[in-house]
């Protein structure tokens, strides 16, 4: 009889924690399954309101002509300004923020003292948490004119100073992740690499940085999303004035601040001007989707 009691109490454990279990696992297939709704979700919204634009504009215009004025009296709808104007932020923004990432990341990782990493990685991260029309008025007020300084001929809303404080604003993101990459690389490879007489800086940057390439793909996919989608500073610092121009001292606009330019007008629901905020909105999502996509398939392919 005891035997039989032991044997009830212990089958009813197990099914209360199998029931527990389930209920786990339930819970966290709900919440992965939350995000991919989102996100089929945002594409829906997204593809649903821009098809009555494709209704009134035709592909051709909107991928031949080079005006972007779907608000004037005379409305163009070529899109490559904005995408220009996108572009070439991000890629000022990149080409500031990767390699100073990367020096930080390596100094922080194999140079500097526990004391040290314990003051500037605070500091590091007060970037990321500073507001981002703080940025734009900081690219607008002060970095404006200290290139016209330089480049005299700078307009006052120009692309450069937009694309130069975007940054400096995503330097903590990209030299966080680059930096938890190199610290998770085995001892043994610096070990190694000392014993064959290589110095410091040669292990940190031949073979350290090296091994940790796939955090560096995965930090620079990370910030080119962050730099695409930042609306404010190129909204205040780089002008509303879209231009089929990849030069960084012109002024332009990015697709995002062209979403908030009509957002903040009276523009009717179901106008060409209202239904244009989401076809920015579709083309700002697949070319970010797009970079991913690029970027997985490299940090695949350094893993295999």
């Amino acid at each position: 009889m005891p035997h039989n009691n032991t044997y009830l109490k212990r089958k009813s454990f197990l099914r209360i924690r199998r029931f527990k279990e389930n209920l786990f696992k339930l819970l966290l297939f709900t919440i992965s399954s939350l995000c991919i709704f989102v996100i089929a979700a945002i594409i829906y919204t997204l593809v649903t309101e821009s098809l009555p634009f494709f209704k009134s504009v035709s592909f051709k215009s909107f991928f031949l002509e080079k005006e972007w004025t779907p608000l004037f009296a005379d409305p163009k709808y070529g899109i490559w300004p904005l995408v220009a104007g996108t572009l070439t932020t991000t890629c000022v923004a990149i080409g500031v923020a990767l390699p100073s990432g990367i020096i930080i990341a390596s100094f922080l990782s194999e140079f500097a003292s526990s004391r040290t990493r314990e003051w500037m990685k605070p500091v590091l991260e007060i970037l990321a948490g500073i507001p981002t029309v703080v940025y734009g008025y900081f690219a607008l007020l002060f970095m404006t004119p200290l290139l016209q300084k330089i480049f005299p001929e700078l307009p006052g809303f120009n692309m450069l100073s937009a694309g130069l404080v975007m940054g400096v604003m995503i330097i903590p993101y990209i030299s966080s992740l680059i930096e938890d990459s190199m610290r998770v690389i085995p001892q043994d490879l610096r070990e190694a690499s000392f014993a064959l007489g290589a110095s410091k800086v040669e292990t940190t940057f031949k073979v350290v940085l090296p091994s940790a390439s796939s955090g560096v793909i995965a930090a620079l996919v990370l910030s080119v999303s962050r730099a695409l989608g930042e609306t404010m500073i190129v909204a205040i610092a780089a002008g509303m004035q879209p231009r089929l121009s990849f030069n960084p001292m012109d002024s332009g606009q990015t697709l995002t601040a062209f979403i908030v330019q009509v957002s903040l007008g009276d523009a009717p629901h179901g106008s060409i001007g209202y239904q244009s905020i989401f076809v920015a909105g579709l083309c700002l999502f697949s070319l970010t989707l797009f970079l991913n996509l690029i970027g997985f398939y490299y940090r695949r392919r350094i893993r295999i």
